[in-house]
């Protein structure tokens, strides 16, 4: 039922009530029917059932096959290490799981505790949660609307829904019932949920409650938004599953084959023995295949992001955010505070006798009618600034003031100069306001309000210091005024006064008639200066930028084109016509839709899947309750600073400064923090692979295994974490912002990273099978510690390599990033602990091993560097010659 549609008489027979309320029997029976007025959130899976969802992953398991096999074998230390590394991870993630399910709590939070009603015709307090449909309930300034409702008495109510509608300014309400469809702020007969009265008293017959309201669908709307997966995590589960499977088959071959080996070996020893150390092997083998350090090493690249966005203004409240900022291909964003400065600005004005280009900054200058024209915008204007610098007042008379003061003339001199000795409010049956002031002896009444009622009050205009007959002529020109300033979406306030006698000291309606006219002002929230840039930007980076505001379709579209947002053909839409275009007309036109105005929650919900059905990454921004749906199921919400705490509960990163230039900068952030990540991926499965390649071959030739489980743990768990994570604070590729999205389906390794890992793999594999065929040449013992010693050097100096795909290690700089230097000199110092004596046997490292081997093992791990960083010229001096 369309309620604000129908007269209230007939409202309260539809919910069957009266001016009297309901008894207390009825309403009992209704909370019955219909339930208590509160909002109910469905059942959450328990913490040990989120903690256990984390070991599904295929990798996970293998890992936990490998630390029990060890924990049997009496392989305490590296179990147990892996068995943490897997703990910590399931914690960070229900952790995570449970701070997104508080946007709720917060929803729950905005609902009124006590709501002031009528029961059997007397006024009482009952708790919000036991109003029911067909409830009378009085509203006064302070009051939280508790429930949804047709308004059937109004003392001049007035209502803030910002947090449903958008819109900042509080709503003045009416009893009269509205024609045709209407968007949820238009709706100027009915108050909803959650809603603050700021002035006046109503009276309101309860019309929905619970999950019925506005607010409830809204809750609807959040349970039932898609919690997106980032596509990093999407392509990382995916090629989880397939390296985990891989890994497992691997490691039963390499134990068949040593198994088989040993049964049909002449060998008389220790025939158990012997096969428990190819199961320990093989064991160790699948331990380092999986880098199982990479989801802890992930997160901290993601965090190092967020600190590089937090000084951009972006808060990020969960992790992958980052990376899905990065790749993000659509931003719909808000338009007031975000494209905007939040901040009514005078722009422009027009007098009679013509306007100067710019109204003059010094008030000496002023003539006649610019000094006029300013008197009666701040005399007759009730904002003020107070002692803490504070603006108070309605944003468009904020704006006047402001005026004033920027044109160097401080609008409390003219109050001082000109008091105020009695007044008629602004209301918005008149659309006027006026006040008396005395100027040399003269009483004059001064009047501001909109163009077509003020016109029609007036007799006379004020030009070049005289009073003269307003002609057919020059109304023509006050109206064409208007109508090139409303063509410009600017918010247009005509000024009139009128002589009158000293001794007049009250004033009434009937007073504002044959005015004076004197001239016109324009404003405009401005677009913010930096608006105009980031605009330019995010298209060179790809990335379509859509506006979605409460605000009218006229005003949207002229910021929309002003900034460059709309192109000539692109088009606005309201949320009516949205609600009228099927799925496949929206699929059609979504591509050339900038700008949609007067949008519902779930107008922006639907536009959030349009754009996700066409395989975009699409970040949402909003500030209010009716905004937290679409900014959970978008794949990045970004709430305001300034917003509801629904909204930023709801959303992924928080823009303290409500500004779209830090979307854009932050999706630069993601883009690098996205690079960084695919580069210590790289780093890390290159440097597994060469230890694949060596035992592999080792394997097929029949020679000694080149490894221990021990110095595979060891490499695995000591040398890869800190040069993956100094990888991640590389500082941005140069085409970082030039280049378009990725593409969501694109593999993990695409963008030639596979390509670095195969090549920088095979190199790091062939530097270490040539170290053991020479140290093979000695003994067995100094083969294996010639190949360890090759392997862990190598994958160390490979933190070099893997620092960009694009440029050399001198085009990077090689000081450039202190962290790779610290880490790289880390590892160093770790190799060197194998070396001491004492610690030489329990890493296979015999005391024959000397500098000689070692300056042998060193030198083919540099050679394989300095190949890969030659291959990496060729190939993007190749690339750019295509």
């Amino acid at each position: 039922m369309k309620y604000y549609q129908i007269d209230k008489e007939e409202v309260l027979r539809e919910v069957n009530s009266s001016l009297e309320g309901l008894s207390k029997e009825e309403a009992q029976k209704r909370i019955e029917t219909t339930g208590y007025n509160e909002l109910k959130a469905k059942d959450r899976d328990p913490i040990w059932k989120l903690f256990l969802e984390n070991f599904k992953d295929p990798m996970v398991i293998v890992l936990l096959i490998a630390a029990i096999v060890q924990l049997i074998l009496g392989q305490f230390i590296e179990s147990l290490i892996i068995f943490l590394v897997l703990i910590l991870n399931a914690i960070v993630s229900v952790v995570q799981t449970r701070k997104a399910e508080s946007s709720l709590d917060a929803l729950r939070n905005l609902s009124a505790p006590e709501a002031k009603v009528i029961r059997a015709g007397a006024r009482v307090t009952i708790p919000a949660r036991e109003l029911v449909p067909g409830d009378i309930v009085i509203l006064e300034a302070g009051d939280y609307v508790p429930a949804d409702g047709r308004i059937i008495e109004s003392g001049s109510l007035k209502v803030n829904e910002g947090m449903l509608t958008g819109e900042s300014e509080a709503v003045e309400k009416h009893t009269d019932p509205i024609e045709g469809d209407a968007a949820l702020g238009d709706r100027r007969n009915m108050v909803f949920s959650g809603a603050l009265t700021v002035y006046g008293r109503g009276t309101v017959v309860v019309t929905a409650t619970a999950g019925n309201t506005e607010i409830g669908k809204i809750a609807g709307l959040i349970e039932t938004a898609e919690m997106k997966q980032t596509p990093l995590q999407r392509k990382l589960d995916k090629f989880s599953k397939k390296l985990g499977v891989f890994i497992l088959i691997l490691s039963i071959i390499i134990f068949g084959v040593e198994a088989g080996r040993i049964w049909l070996s002449n060998d008389t020893g220790d025939v158990t023995s012997s096969i428990l150390n190819a199961l320990m092997f093989a064991v160790a083998v699948a331990v380092a295949a999986i880098p199982e350090a990479l989801s802890s090493i992930v997160t901290i690249v993601l965090s190092v992001g967020t600190n590089k966005m937090a000084k951009q203004h972006a808060i990020i409240r969960k992790l992958p955010a980052v990376e899905s900022l990065g790749s993000a291909s659509v931003i719909c964003t808000d338009k007031t505070g975000t494209l905007t400065q939040n901040r009514m600005t005078v722009v422009d004005y027009f007098l009679p006798e013509g306007a100067k280009e710019e109204f003059p900054d010094n008030p000496q200058e002023w003539n006649d009618a610019e000094r006029r024209l300013l008197h009666i915008a701040v005399l007759c204007n009730d904002s003020h600034i107070n002692e803490e610098g504070k603006e108070l007042g309605d944003p468009t008379e904020i704006a006047l003031i402001a005026f004033s003061n920027s044109k160097n003339k401080h609008y409390r001199e003219i109050r001082d100069q000109f008091p105020r000795e009695a007044e008629i409010p602004f209301d918005s049956d008149r659309k006027l306001m006026s006040t008396i002031h005395t100027f040399a002896g003269q009483k004059a009444i001064l009047t501001k309000g909109g163009p077509d009622v003020l016109f029609s009050r007036c007799k006379h205009v004020f030009m070049k210091g005289e009073q003269v007959p307003l002609t057919d002529e020059l109304l023509t020109q006050f109206q064409e005024a208007n109508e090139n300033f409303s063509e410009r979406a600017l918010r247009v306030l005509a000024y009139a006064y009128k002589t009158i006698p000293s001794d007049k000291n009250e004033l009434g309606v009937e007073d504002e008639y044959d005015l004076t006219l004197v001239g016109l002002t324009a404003m405009i929230d401005p677009p913010r200066e930096e608006v105009y840039d980031s605009i330019i930007e995010s298209k060179k980076a790809g990335i379509r930028t859509v506006m979605i505001t409460g605000d009218h379709k006229t005003t949207a579209q002229a910021i929309g084109r002003d900034i460059g947002l709309m192109d000539d053909h692109d088009i606005a839409v309201t949320g009516q016509e949205l609600d009228a275009m099927s799925e496949e007309e929206l699929d059609q036109k979504l591509e050339n839709i900038s700008v949609y105005a007067r949008v519902s929650p779930e107008n922006k919900i639907r536009i959030v899947r349009a754009w996700q059905k066409k395989g975009n990454i699409a970040a949402m921004t909003g500030d209010g309750v009716n905004d937290a749906p679409a900014l959970k199921q978008a794949d990045i919400g970004v709430a305001m600073g300034s917003g509801t705490d629904v909204a930023k509960d709801s959303a992924a990163m928080i823009l303290t400064d409500d500004n779209f230039v830090s979307i854009v900068k932050a999706v630069g952030v993601g883009r690098t923090v996205f690079d960084n990540i695919k580069k210590a991926i790289a780093y890390l499965f290159a440097g597994n692979l060469g230890a694949i390649i060596a035992i592999l071959f080792a394997l097929i030739v029949d020679w000694i295994n080149p490894f221990t489980a021990i110095q595979l743990l060891f490499i695995n768990l000591a040398n890869d974490s800190l040069p993956a994570i100094a990888l991640g604070m590389e500082k941005p590729e140069p085409n970082v912002m030039s280049r378009k999205p990725r593409d969501i389906n694109e593999g993990i390794f695409a963008g030639g990273t596979l390509s670095a890992v195969l090549t920088r793999g095979i190199l790091i594999g062939i530097a270490v099978i040539t170290s053991q065929y020479i140290g093979l040449s000695h003994s067995p013992e100094m083969s294996v510690a010639m190949a360890f010693t090759t392997l862990i050097l190598a994958r160390t100096l490979q933190t070099f390599a893997a620092r960009s795909t694009q440029q050399t290690i001198f085009q990077v700089g090689l000081f450039s990033n202190k962290y790779v230097l610290g880490a790289v000199a880390v590892c160093f110092v770790l190799y060197a602990v194998t070396l001491i004596p004492g610690v030489r046997g329990i890493f296979s490292i015999p005391d024959a091993f000397g500098w000689n081997e070692f300056f042998i093992a060193a030198g083919l791990a540099l050679g394989a560097v300095i190949l890969m960083e030659i291959m990496k010229l060729i190939r993007n001096t190749t690339a750019q010659r295509n």
